[in-house]
């Protein structure tokens, strides 16, 4: 995990004044040493969800498929949080409303050198786009293409992926021969879109599962923490109390949609004024947007996406009460 600190975050009741770039799989190993704290949760790994067990037009569990074969989980409640691709909003039937995106993303990864410059993330050129994260010993990059665009990037051959790529980011051009073919490249299709009704009786969805994110600002997964503690601040005690009711579930829906619509509202922006024309070669010239001079002119500025992007448009903050260890 690197993390980068700046004393320009605003004088808000934060705790931790920094923003942590943490992979997801390390994350997610984190959730997992985390939940051992509680006993009456029971972890199910290399599991998958596969349909819903739905009983007079009520959700009452799933039919998984595990190692050992297939399994049947019950719940009072099903909460949806598979990702973009979710199977649990796809099986509930619920109506997706697709906001569109004009971009897909070719993930890969490179080799990190004495000497590589520190802390870069957009190289934006004429007709092309690379984002590179630092993973402390290796670069996960981010070549932005058109959408659909990848079967012509395979037809072009990997020599020419590479030579994209290298004039992209100049500083990876020595070690450009590690993609050794399109196997160490993985689409991610891009989709921005969000749910018309984020439940039914017996389920509800949350994170990508409710609202998918692009890749813009790197907060799909923060709106995703952020809808958690919502959810649990809202329902858990109701849950365990077995108050519950299916119109309560609604309320998560009216608490996060507001925060899901402005960042959506901001990627499309992003997507529609910067990458749209940079990615089709509309542009003849590479321009800095004037808010980004504004920042870089201002320093004072910066706290302000620092703020939308560690605290989020609507902070949420763990309410719920925990069950004894």
């Amino acid at each position: 995990m690197k993390v980068s600190k700046s004393p320009t975050l605003p004088t808000s009741p934060i705790d931790c004044r920094f923003i942590a770039l943490m992979p997801q799989w390390d994350f997610l190993n984190f959730l997992v040493e985390e939940s051992r704290r509680f006993p009456s949760l029971s972890l199910r790994m290399s599991t998958e969800v596969e349909s819903l067990i739905e009983v007079d037009g009520r959700v009452r569990g799933v039919h998984a498929r595990g190692l050992s074969g297939p399994l049947d989980v019950e719940a009072n409640l099903v909460v949806g949080c598979d990702g973009r691709h979710s199977t649990v909003r796809r099986a509930a039937g619920l109506a997706v409303h697709d906001l569109g995106s004009p971009i897909d993303v070719l993930w890969f990864r490179l080799s990190k050198r004495v000497g590589d410059p520190e802390h870069v993330l957009g190289h934006l050129g004429i007709n092309k786009m690379v984002v590179t994260i630092d993973r402390t010993d290796y670069w996960q990059c981010a070549f932005v293409i058109a959408k659909g665009g990848v079967d012509q990037i395979h037809r072009a051959g990997i020599e020419t992926f590479r030579t994209d790529v290298a004039e992209g980011v100049p500083f990876l051009a020595d070690r450009i021969e590690e993609l050794k073919s399109f196997e160490d490249v993985k689409l991610l299709s891009v989709s921005v879109d969000r749910l018309t009704t984020w439940s039914k009786p017996g389920l509800l969805c949350i994170g990508d599962a409710a609202h998918a994110m692009s890749p813009v600002g790197g907060v799909g997964i923060n709106l995703a923490i952020q809808d958690a503690v919502a959810t649990a601040n809202l329902l858990a005690r109701k849950l365990k109390e077995n108050t519950c009711r299916d119109q309560d579930l609604d309320a998560v829906r009216q608490r996060r949609l507001w925060p899901v619509k402005v960042v959506q509202w901001a990627q499309v922006a992003v997507h529609n004024r910067v990458l749209q024309p940079t990615l089709s070669g509309v542009r003849t010239a590479v321009t800095v947007p004037w808010p980004v001079r504004l920042l870089d002119r201002y320093a004072w500025l910066r706290r302000w996406p620092a703020q939308v992007i560690g605290v989020g448009v609507r902070p949420e903050h763990v309410r719920s009460p925990e069950v004894a260890s």
